[in-house]
């Protein structure tokens, strides 16, 4: 099964509150006939859309093929948080790459962050910036741990910007009973997602990248000179960069055996008006500490848009359902509110849920499997993936130094394996254990 169709109409993007609020964009045209470029870029998310305009700007003539619309993956879907460093926690990279190689992967992270904000102020993009995104604990032991590593980062990084909160913080912030304590990050935040990925495309191709729309990659022909082929046309180039993450499919078999898609879901609700001010006293987006992680925020039209749930097939299941049951759970007052938007998207994960740079050829390079951090990530690795084309490769390769494993099974395995092993942790989740 096709994950670019099997959920989706062709060529638009999902009937989501972000596609209802989108910035007005004019439809780039289809691939059709051979063209020829420096660099082919796969893929119209963050990933691709960066790497894109960083290559514009250092000269490079490039093309990027987009089988639906720019954004249409998990970029134009997402929840819009733009965290603090790294998937993992640095006590775990720290213990993986030593100290030094850590601090380095921590400043990448950082500098992730800092380019969304640079790009959206410097290419006047149609979106804003929120700040803050608090980190909402379900026991008295999360909550320690959370403040030891805060203390840590402060401490050993200088990272300054982390507030803790206690049981009655917490619920002052935001309104529910379900959480005993947490902290906010003052210098993480949160976006439109569907608006940063149609800033980031004009931005692009205001640069003089050639952008087609509704082209999907049938294949990419590797050798000195990599041909990507269209069903309507094809581009010669010197370079190719896969940016595709959880809609890749087999385009690259080394890539798939390592980043598995898997889907998330999002419902808005209708606007509440003052009683926005009940679930949220601040505009700053929430992620709690479930293994399936819950998290939401306000829309600028004072809208609840809650992420939770995941699922590991193909097909989305009723999201209204899916998605309600851990809403409800934190804000049971909205039992009777109405959900006006519910969506979902497929991201990509990795074993040890740090993201995927590497080189499936000599002249091919990609990046994915942001597993659920991709905002800050996603803009970063264009970014990396131009220097690295380039000839600049020593932060390219810092991230491919991650040591990443195959999805144990297979491609007709792996699927069933990891349905077994989330819906396993699932259930230790809903125990508490």
């Amino acid at each position: 099964m096709n994950l670019l169709h099997i959920n989706d109409r062709r060529g638009e993007w999902p009937q989501s509150y972000y596609a209802a609020t989108a910035a007005p964009i004019e439809r780039f045209p289809v691939l059709k006939g051979p063209q020829t470029a420096d660099v082919c870029i796969v893929g119209g998310g963050y990933t691709g859309l960066s790497a894109a305009l960083h290559l514009a700007q250092r000269g490079y003539d490039v093309v990027l093929l987009e089988a639906h619309r720019v954004g249409f993956g998990a970029s134009g879907r997402n929840g819009g948080q733009v965290s603090s460093g790294q998937r993992q926690d640095q006590v775990w990279i720290e213990k993986t790459v030593g100290k030094d190689n850590a601090r380095r992967l921590w400043d990448l992270a950082e500098e992730a962050k800092t380019l969304v904000k640079t790009l959206v102020k410097d290419h006047a993009m149609p979106v804003t910036f929120h700040p803050g995104i608090a980190h909402a604990c379900r026991t008295d032991s999360e909550v320690r741990a959370t403040h030891a590593y805060a203390e840590k980062l402060r401490r050993d990084y200088g990272y300054q910007h982390l507030e803790p909160l206690d049981r009655i913080g917490v619920r002052r912030l935001i309104g529910s009973t379900e959480y005993v304590g947490g902290e906010i990050d003052r210098d993480a935040g949160h976006l439109h997602p569907l608006n940063y990925a149609i800033g980031l495309a004009q931005a692009a191709a205001k640069a003089g990248v050639r952008i087609h729309e509704g082209s999907e990659v049938q294949r990419v022909e590797s050798g000195p000179k990599p041909v990507v082929r269209t069903s309507s046309g094809q581009v010669d180039c010197a370079t190719v960069i896969l940016a595709g993450n959880g809609y890749l499919g087999q385009l690259s078999p080394k890539v798939a055996a390592k980043v598995m898609p898997i889907n998330n879901f999002i419902v808005a609700t209708e606007p509440l008006g003052e009683a926005a001010k009940d679930l949220l006293s601040e505009p700053v987006a929430v992620a709690d500490t479930r293994f399936v992680v819950n998290y939401w925020r306000l829309s600028e039209d004072n809208r609840l848009l809650f992420g939770g749930g995941e699922s590991y097939g193909y097909r989305f299941p009723d999201i209204v359902k899916t998605v309600s049951k851990p809403m409800l759970q934190v804000y049971p007052q909205l039992a009777k509110t109405r959900i006006t938007h519910a969506w979902g998207g497929t991201l990509a994960i990795t074993v040890n849920r740090m993201p995927c740079f590497t080189r499936p050829a000599r002249n091919i390079l990609s990046a994915s499997g942001y597993s659920g951090q991709g905002v800050a990530m996603a803009t970063l690795a264009g970014k990396l993936m131009a220097e690295a084309t380039a000839g600049q490769m020593e932060r390219f390769d810092l991230m491919a130094s991650l040591p990443q494993h195959r999805f144990p099974g297979g491609a007709m395995l792996r699927w069933p394996l990891l349905v077994t092993a989330m819906t396993w942790y699932a259930m230790r989740d809903r125990l508490g254990v």
